[in-house]
Parts: structure tokens; C-alpha cells; sequence
């Protein structure tokens, strides 16, 4: 068959290729614009996320100059605290612990040490010079007890202790005729009247019984002891910043104050009893009185406070308090973290078209998470994409996502310990140990303690460089910060063997 080519049909060929190449043209074209829309704005919403991280940044920013204003106010409030009753946010309690352990205690204590969701009974053994034996158990405190009745729960707080005595050996038994002798360790703020009594001011820590505010602790511990028929009394009552404080005193004579960063955070110190004007009482022989400051109610206008702190304030169960507490302790550091992210999920889509359900759930996201995140040294930061899948149910999260979630992990932490710091600063300012002085070689020990100092490194270590940075390469020398480790339980059993109801008893017996 033969085929003819004419000059006609390859002109009509022509066209049709044209046509066609500019068609291909013309969808590679809309393809290419619709890649680049998309880009555009995936890039615009980063853009966008990256602004409220860099809002963020700035609104937390603690320049040393702030730290000076943030510690010259934290002791102006306190010898505000010290002159009157409700004359400064800081409650500058009177602790009645006017003398701290010595190391000559002797005999069985035991301690209880309630301070947040979990709680801790304790048995010390005390021999001259030191701790012969100690055991401990923890307990967690079920939820509907955090907000129920007085009764439901300090019942199953002695309850837990009945079981940790009933398994005690032989070797264990006190002497006929004697009670066992507790420290209660009770770290929320309490208007004490002696060393084994105080009202309850008010619950913190997520807490919320009404029936316990206004009360004698002490008291309430008492009755379910008799109703559980425990054998038991209650001889100093304390927080566990004192409680940390007397720890680190029976171990280092150089320590004169505690701070607690955990849960919760405080502070307490060994004040000049002269320098106490609401003391109203006779002067302690020691001429001293531990004073438990409530730190984490302080609050001034030097605070860097940005919106996600006022709303989570707002929402709290005690708005307007413990404004202090909820930038620095570990209680509140994660939902900080959550709160941000869930903005930039809410106005830059950071995390696709969606909201996450389990971002909107109030702290969901805990500080031990921020801290694992934070402390993530992987390459690909697999911790940080484990914690987002298994926590938030938020899959796929991209290297730059996991880096930008380290990165706001880092400035709420490293505001958190920067005002700890100031706060350690007022506190040596007050008691005029932040200069050297000529013909003086004093050695200052600050005890710290709680899971948030104790767990959360890059936290204490931006503590301590700051301070150091704050007091100069001089003064810092002269400044320790020593970990007491669960110092609160074993200085509640140490100061309820300073303050034994026995000890007359042996002191005749002795003689």
C-alpha cells in the first residue's frame, strides 16, 4: 500500500502538535502555581507561628537588669512581710522552729510529708551524730480526695501510714508506755501558733477542700488518727521548705535557707529574731527564728507575665495567687508549653488544618514531658516526636516542627529559673550576704530540693549560672547550692526529734 504525505496534512499536524504542547504547557504551568500557592502558604503559616515564638521570647526576656529589679523587690516584700501581718503578699510565716537539729538527736521518728499529688511516710532511726536507718514509702493521692471532704482525706493518708507501721519489724518497736512521734510536713501555706499547730490559710497546688481552710491541721490529723486507733502524735508541725531547711542544717552547719522547686516552690530562712517586728513573744534563747516566706505568692511589676500566665491564672483555682509559683514550678512550666502551642495551632495551623483535640486538654502536656523534650539530643529528636505522638496524638510532626517545639520548651524554662534565681538573690540581699566584706570569710549554703531542681537539668543549671552571674565571680565563691535530697520528710522526723515531747524525760533520766 503506498502512503502519501501532503503538504497540507503536515501543516494541520503542526498545528495540533502546537495545541497540544501548549496544553501541556498550560496545565504544567497551573500545577507549578498551585505547588507554589500551597507553599506560600505553608510558608506564610511558619511565618506566622514563628512570630508568636518570637512574641513569646520577648515577653519572657529576663536581661540581668530585670533579675536586680525582680530581687530588689522580693526584699522589699519581705521586711514588709516581717513588720506586719498582711503587709506584703509574701506571708513571711513565723515558723515556732527557733532551733534547728543539732546531730546529737537520738531515737525512732517518723514524718509525714504532704505536699502535692503524692505523699510520703517516713521512719528515721536517729543515733548520736547521725542517721542510723531510714525507709519510706510514696502514696498517691486520688484525685476526688484533692477536692472532697477533710475527713476522706487525711482518713486515707493515716491509713496509708497505719499499713507502713504495721510492717515494721521487731527492731522497730517503741518502748512501753510511749507514743510514737510524728513531723508533719505540710506544704501548703498555714498560720502557725506553736511548733505542732496551724490554721490552713488557703489550698494550693490543685487543691481544693473548703471544710480543711480555717482549720488546725494538726488537729484534723489528730482526729483521723484516733479514728484509724493510731498511737501516734504529732510533735512539729512544718513545711517541707523548713522541713528542707532543718535536713540540710543536721548535715551542713553553713546552710541558712531552703528552696523548694517542684510541684510547688518556696522558700525559708533563718531570720535574726530582733529583726521580726509582728514578733510579739519572748526572744528565743538562739536569738533566731526560721521564717517560712510563701514565696510563691510574691508578685511584682517586674514580673515578665505574658497572656498564656494571665489566662492560665485566670482559669486556675485560685486566680491573683501564687502569681510567682506559676512561672517558676514545675506544676505549671508544661501547661505554659501547651498553651502556646495550642495558639499556634489555632492562628498558624502549625499542626495542619485541625486543631488536635488532646491540645485543647488543660495540662495534659506535664512538666516532665517539657523537660524530656526539652533534654531530647537525638539527631532527629525522636523524644519530642515520641511525646507528641503517644501524649497529643500528634503524628508525623516534621524536624523543623520538633525543633520549634524545643526551642519554646527552652524560653519557658529558662524564664522559670532566671526568677528563681532573683529570688535566691533577695533572700541573700535580705540577709546582707550578696557582697563580701572586708575580714569576712563566711561560707553561705542555700539547700535546694524537689523534683523540678532535681530532675529538669537544663532548669538548675541555668539557676545556678544565673546566680552566679547575677552575685559576680567573688561573691558566687562564697555561695553554695547543695541538693538536699528529700530533705522535707527526713527534717520533719529530725525537728520532731528536737522538739520530742520526751525529751525532759531523758534529759532527768540521763542525769
Amino acid at each position: 500500500m503506498a502512503f502519501f504525505v501532503t503538504k497540507n496534512f503536515i501543516v494541520r499536524m503542526g498545528k495540533v502538535a502546537v495545541r497540544v504542547a501548549l496544553g501541556v504547557a498550560v496545565v504544567a504551568a497551573v500545577a507549578a502555581a498551585v505547588v507554589v500557592r500551597r507553599r506560600m502558604r505553608k510558608d506564610g503559616k511558619y511565618g506566622k507561628a514563628m512570630e508568636i515564638v518570637k512574641e513569646l521570647e520577648e515577653k519572657c526576656g529576663t536581661p540581668i537588669g530585670k533579675l536586680r529589679q525582680v530581687a530588689d523587690a522580693m526584699t522589699v516584700e519581705m521586711h514588709a512581710g516581717l513588720a506586719s501581718e498582711g503587709g506584703s503578699k509574701l506571708k513571711m510565716l513565723i515558723s515556732y522552729v527557733d532551733n534547728l537539729p543539732t546531730g546529737n538527736e537520738e531515737g525512732l521518728f517518723y514524718a509525714l510529708d504532704l505536699g502535692g499529688t503524692n505523699f510520703r511516710v517516713l521512719r528515721v532511726q536517729l543515733k548520736h551524730g547521725g542517721i542510723a536507718n531510714q525507709e519510706f514509702e510514696e502514696v498517691s493521692i486520688p484525685p476526688n480526695l484533692m477536692t472532697g471532704t477533710s475527713d476522706a482525706l487525711f482518713d486515707y493518708i493515716v491509713a496509708e501510714l497505719a499499713k507502713f507501721v504495721a510492717q515494721e519489724s521487731e527492731d522497730f518497736q517503741v518502748a512501753p508506755g510511749k507514743q510514737r512521734e510524728l513531723g508533719f510536713t505540710f506544704s501548703f501555706p498555714v498560720m502557725q501558733s506553736s511548733i505542732n499547730s496551724g490554721t490552713l490559710l488557703r489550698w494550693t497546688k490543685g487543691f481544693s477542700i473548703e471544710d480543711t481552710v480555717g482549720q488546725d491541721v494538726v488537729a484534723e490529723l489528730t482526729k483521723a488518727l484516733k479514728r484509724q486507733g493510731l498511737d501516734m502524735v504529732v510533735t512539729a508541725l512544718v513545711n517541707d521548705t523548713v522541713g528542707t531547711l532543718a535536713g540540710g542544717r543536721y548535715f551542713n552547719k553553713d546552710v541558712v535557707a531552703a528552696v523548694i522547686l517542684g510541684t510547688g516552690t518556696n522558700a525559708a530562712y533563718v531570720e535574726r529574731a530582733q529583726a521580726i517586728p509582728k514578733w510579739h513573744g519572748v526572744l528565743p534563747k538562739s536569738g533566731e527564728m526560721v521564717i517560712n516566706m510563701e514565696w510563691g505568692n510574691f508578685r511584682s511589676s517586674h514580673l515578665p507575665l505574658t497572656e498564656y500566665d494571665h489566662a492560665l491564672d485566670v482559669e486556675s483555682l485560685n486566680p491573683g495567687e501564687q502569681i510567682f509559683e506559676k512561672i517558676i514550678s514545675g506544676m505549671y512550666l508544661g501547661e505554659i508549653v501547651r498553651r502556646v502551642l495550642l495558639r499556634m495551632a489555632e492562628e498558624a495551623a502549625f499542626f495542619g488544618e485541625i486543631v488536635p483535640e488532646k491540645l485543647k486538654v488543660p495540662f495534659i502536656l506535664r512538666t516532665p514531658h517539657m523537660s524530656a523534650m526539652h533534654h531530647d539530643t537525638s539527631s532527629d529528636l525522636k523524644v519530642v516526636a515520641k511525646n507528641f505522638t503517644d501524649i497529643l496524638e500528634i503524628p508525623n510532626t516534621s524536624l523543623k516542627m520538633r525543633k520549634v517545639v524545643v526551642e519554646i520548651c527552652n524560653i519557658v524554662a529558662t524564664r522559670g529559673a532566671r526568677l528563681a534565681a532573683a529570688g535566691i538573690l533577695g533572700i541573700l540581699k535580705k540577709l546582707g550576704r550578696d557582697a563580701v566584706r572586708d575580714g569576712e570569710n563566711q561560707k553561705t549554703v542555700i539547700a535546694l530540693d524537689g523534683g523540678l531542681y532535681e530532675h529538669y537539668i537544663e532548669y538548675s543549671k541555668c539557676l545556678e549560672n544565673t546566680l552566679d552571674e547575677l552575685l559576680g565571680d567573688e561573691v558566687a565563691k562564697s555561695i553554695v547550692m547543695e541538693h538536699a535530697n528529700d530533705g522535707s520528710g527526713v527534717g520533719a522526723a529530725l525537728l520532731a526529734a528536737s522538739h520530742s515531747q520526751y525529751l525532759n524525760y531523758l534529759e532527768v533520766d540521763e542525769s
